[in-house]
């Protein structure tokens, strides 16, 4: 090591000249110089050692976390077995090497910021410079004392405890002067050595914890890490191929038309034979007394159930059941695409709203299929594939029934047996769909009045029907039995049998089959009027006649076994269509009615009671004894509905909830 060719002379400590304080002041730069580099070398040692100290604790933290792997509830944990023990394995190495950084922190703390703290305090910040800086102010002071001695009138005694007190002082500088000079003289060997000490202690522990750790890692971790590498690069691998999977199916599904982001532009032809569906429907809620909000909402469909999960919960909730419920097209609100949901006993209902034409149509279908309890048989998507066949049959336009009857595979089955009177016939035991009704036979919706017949009904002097039963003065016709019932006519098609109840559910359920594929919800309301002669049809705003039965061709009436508010009958009338023969044909209309059907089939079979009694006074004498009567000698039914019916009727259209 170099020797240091620059130290200051303790022989020139009494003299203080010039030359010497000026060599002073070079060495005190220079300890100055030393202060700062030992302060920021000191904080960059202390850095050190505290990242180290940090890495120890972190490394016993991180040892925690491994462990604590295994504790975790995963929703996805098929298959972490190896991980876990992987893991545990990692554990434990990372515990062993947590022992080596908390060797090395307290190495680093003794051996190198330590020494560099000792240094620091005891050779740069030392009471020399201080005492030395006392002394010579009190030397100053007492040579102006000195100095200030008269000449006149000298004192013996105060120039001798003047001069006593400066050699005192001068003697108090030179001893702090030399230590002060021998101070700075050793600062220059002992820098270096302050310098180097630390970095000695540093890579000694460096060295002494990388010896460890190889012995560690050789002699326990070497299999280990190749194991757990290739596995690693398994699993890379594996997410490669499956990156390149989602990639591909990335392109292919950003690939396709625009049309699939629009709402309202699917391409997909309507499912009618759905028994489950899911997706996300606007529902009306009431917030006041006249105030509604629209939510958006994900709704489903479970069993017979519908289902609603609202966003944020883990599962759905029951809204409604649907089994015999009735599904309708609604406006609401001007808004698109508007369905309602009512349970069969009308307390309950649901205003939904699709966010497509075919999301609306298929949730219509697939609700109406679920009311039916399809979903309770034994193949359920076949029977909804059937019945949709079925309606698709009904509602074939054809040119009339006898041609699509000669058309059928078996051409004996189209046409109903000659009879020789209108008798009513004893019906088999059990009839197939296609023995009650022609596949394909077309569907009337709706009963239009004729122009012409609508002026003459209108013409000066022609006399309306009164819907409240009153009749004039000279009008004694049918003044036994006038009974009127608000209904909604829901359609009427040709029939093959004309005396069973199983032809009017057979129609019934083609009818709303055929309304539901076709999105025909909205029917007109008219009035039904009840006579013991006829049954006719009435327009509520004109009180025009649409259409009269005459109650001997009604054959057999009926009430719907679940929905009470379907009734229908069958009319029986002539077809001269083959080769002038007199065959019987048949026609079942079904209607709506706002009050239970069975009363409207109470007061038409009491009707024929009334007509076949005329016949006979005594019977019908007999009958005006066992019926009770009104004050005007008509028979009293179970309950008016004139006033309700009259009330009901409106210039609107009504909305049918079959």
């Amino acid at each position: 090591m170099p020797a240091v060719h620059h130290k200051l002379l303790l022989e020139e400590a009494l003299q203080d000249s010039p030359q010497t304080r000026s060599l002073l002041s070079v060495f005190e730069e220079d300890a100055g110089t030393l202060t700062n580099y030992t302060n920021q070398l000191l904080q960059s040692m202390q850095r050190v050692f505290g990242a180290q100290n940090e890495m120890a604790l972190a490394t016993e933290q991180l040892s925690k976390q491994l462990l604590d792997y295994e504790k975790q509830n995963f929703a996805l944990a098929k298959g972490e077995e190896e991980v876990i023990n992987t893991l545990q394995h990692f554990a434990k190495s990372v515990e062993e090497l947590n022992s080596l950084h908390s060797e090395l922190a307290t190495q680093y703390a003794d051996k190198m910021v330590f020494p560099m703290v000792q240094f620091r305090e005891k050779d740069l910040t030392g009471t020399t410079l201080t005492l030395k800086i006392i002394c010579f102010h009190s030397h100053e002071a007492a040579m102006v004392k000195y100095s200030r001695l008269p000449k006149k009138r000298e004192n013996e005694k105060i120039k001798a405890e003047v001069v006593r007190e400066v050699a005192y002082c001068r003697r108090k500088q030179h001893q702090a002067a030399m230590q002060y000079y021998c101070a700075l003289n050793a600062l220059q060997y002992r820098k270096r050595a302050a310098v180097l000490e630390p970095m000695l202690g540093y890579t000694h522990a460096q060295i002494n914890v990388f010896k460890k750790g190889m012995e560690l890692v050789s002699k326990k971790m070497d299999s280990f890490l190749s194991s757990v590498s290739s596995m690693n690069q398994s699993i890379e691998s594996q997410l490669e191929v499956e990156a390149e999977v989602m990639r591909s199916s990335q392109r292919e599904l950003l690939s396709v038309d625009d049309s699939v982001y629009m709402p309202d532009h699917d391409q997909v032809p309507v499912n009618r034979t759905l028994i489950q569906k899911a997706g996300y429907l606007n529902i009306r809620n009431k917030t006041g007394l006249v105030t509604t909000a629209w939510d958006r909402l994900f709704f489903f469909t479970q069993g017979g159930n519908l289902m609603c999960q609202p966003r944020g919960a883990v599962a759905g909730g029951m809204v409604l059941d649907l089994d015999n419920s009735s599904v309708m097209a609604i406006e609401c609100e001007d808004r698109r695409y508007c369905f309602q949901i009512t349970s069969p006993n009308g307390k309950t209902s649901l205003i939904l709203q699709a966010e497509s034409k075919k999301e609306y149509e298929e949730w219509i279908c697939t609700l109406n299929n679920i009311s039916r309890q399809i979903y309770l048989t034994d193949n359920p998507e076949a029977v909804a594939i059937r019945l949709h066949q079925t309606a698709l049959q009904a509602v074939t336009p054809i040119t009339s029934f006898e041609k699509r009857a000669e058309g059928s595979p078996n051409p004996d089955r189209a046409k109903p047996s000659s009879v020789a009177s209108r008798e009513p016939q004893k019906a088999p035991a059990t009839l197939e769909p296609e023995d009650l009704i022609v596949p394909g036979t077309p569907i009337q919706f709706d009963i239009v009045l004729p122009v012409s017949e609508f002026l003459d009904q209108n013409r000066a002097g022609a006399r309306r029907t009164n819907p409240f039963g009153e009749t004039e003065d000279d009008d004694t016709h049918d003044s036994l039995l006038q009974q009127v019932f608000a209904v909604r006519f829901l359609g009427s098609m040709a029939v093959r049998a004309g005396h069973t109840q199983e032809v009017i559910y057979e129609a019934m359920r083609q009818v709303l089959a055929a309304r539901a594929i076709h999105n025909i919800f909205k029917t007109t309301e008219s009035h039904l009027m009840v006579t013991s002669t006829c049954i006719r049809l009435i327009d509520p705003q004109t009180q025009v006649t649409k259409i009269s039965f005459q109650l001997k061709d009604v054959t057999q009436f009926a009430a719907h076994q679940e929905n009470s508010r379907l009734m229908g009958f069958v009319l029986q009338g002539s077809d001269w269509s083959n080769g002038g023969e007199d065959q019987p044909s048949f026609s079942v209309f079904v209607f709506e009615s706002n009050t239970e059907g069975e009363k409207i089939c109470y007061t038409i079979n009491l009707g024929k009671e009334i007509s076949e009694a005329k016949k006979d006074p005594e019977a019908l004498a007999q009958l005006m004894k066992s019926m009770p009567l009104t004050n005007d000698g008509k028979f009293l039914l179970l309950e008016s509905e004139t006033g309700d019916a009259v009330e009901v009727a409106g210039p609107d259209e009504q909305e049918s909830e079959a």
